[in-house]
C-alpha cells in the first residue's frame, strides 16, 4: 500500500533529507586517492550523528556499515571497510537518514582524479537518467513515465540498465511501495499523486545490465564486471510541482 504523506510528514522528511544532503557534500569534498572507504563511512556514521539524526543503513538487514560504497563493476551495496581509493576509479557512494522516524534516501557516483573517457561519459549519462526521470515524476504522471524517460536515456547511449534492483517509496521506512523500475515493466503502475514520497535510483551499467551477488551477501556486481554508475534522490510529489528533498540546501529551497 502506497502511503501518501501530508504537509508536516512532508516537512520532516524534508528535514531528514537535509541533513543526508549536507553528509554527502562533506562526504564528496572528501574523494581522493588514498583514502579508505572505512575512513568515508566513519566520517558518515559520525556526521549524520552530530546533526541530531541516524544512518538508516546501519543495522538494516544486519547491513554492518552505515554507507554503500560500490566501485567501478559494482552497483549497490558495497560494504566499506580498508579498501584504498584509486586515480581512476569511480566511486559510488549510497546514504539514507533516519531522522526521528523520518527517512530519505540518496546517491552519486564520482570519480576519482581524472577517469577514462568512457567512465566519464558512463557517470554523466547516469546522472543525466536521474534528472530526466525527475522531469516524468509529476502528478498525474504514472510510474511507467518515469521508467520510460531512464531506460531510453540510457540505451539511446549505448548503456543498460538493472532490472532486479529499482527505486522505492520511503518517507516512513527506509523501503515503501510502489516500486520504481528503471525500464518499463509489466508491474504495477500507479499514477503519481500529491503526497506521495518516491526514491528514483537509475542504476546504468557500461555492458550487460544482468548482476550477480557477491560471497559477502551484499555487494552486488555487473554479471560481465563491466563498470555500473548509479544516482538517487528523494522526490516529494506535490500537486503543482515535485520538489527534491535531498538536493543540496534544500531547506533554503522550499
Amino acid at each position: 500500500m502506497i502511503k501518501l504523506k501530508n504537509d508536516a510528514e512532508i516537512g520532516r522528511i524534508r528535514e531528514a533529507g537535509f541533513v543526508l544532503s549536507e553528509t554527502l557534500e562533506k562526504l564528496k569534498s572528501m574523494i581522493g586517492e588514498g583514502i579508505t572507504t572505512g575512513q568515508l563511512d566513519n566520517f558518515a556514521r559520525d556526521y549524520i550523528r552530530s546533526l541530531g539524526a541516524e544512518p538508516a543503513f546501519l543495522g538494516y538487514m544486519n547491513f554492518p556499515a552505515s554507507l554503500c560504497i560500490s566501485l567501478n563493476e559494482e552497483v549497490i551495496h558495497g560494504i566499506p571497510g580498508k579498501r584504498r581509493l584509486k586515480r581512476g576509479d569511480m566511486v559510488s557512494l549510497d546514504l539514507g537518514v533516519n531522522l526521528r522516524g523520518y527517512f530519505s534516501d540518496a546517491a552519486v557516483t564520482l570519480p576519482v582524479g581524472k577517469v577514462t573517457p568512457e567512465r566519464e561519459k558512463l557517470i554523466r549519462i547516469a546522472g543525466e537518467c536521474l534528472e530526466l526521470g525527475i522531469e516524468q515524476a509529476v502528478c498525474g504522471n504514472r510510474i511507467n513515465h518515469i521508467s520510460e524517460a531512464i531506460y531510453n536515456h540510457a540505451r539511446s547511449n549505448g548503456f543498460d540498465v538493472v532490472r532486479q534492483y529499482c527505486g522505492h517509496g520511503v518517507g516512513f521506512a527506509q523501503h515503501e511501495e510502489p516500486q520504481i523500475p528503471n525500464y518499463v515493466s509489466r508491474g504495477p503502475n500507479p499514477r503519481l499523486k500529491p503526497g506521495m514520497i518516491i526514491a528514483l535510483e537509475p542504476m546504468i551499467n557500461r555492458g550487460t545490465w544482468e548482476v550477480q551477488l557477491l560471497e559477502d551477501n551484499w555487494t552486488v556486481v555487473t554479471a560481465d564486471r563491466s563498470d555500473s554508475a548509479h544516482f538517487e534522490h528523494t522526490l516529494a510529489i506535490h500537486k503543482d510541482h515535485t520538489e527534491i528533498l535531498t538536493l543540496h540546501h534544500s531547506l533554503e529551497r522550499v
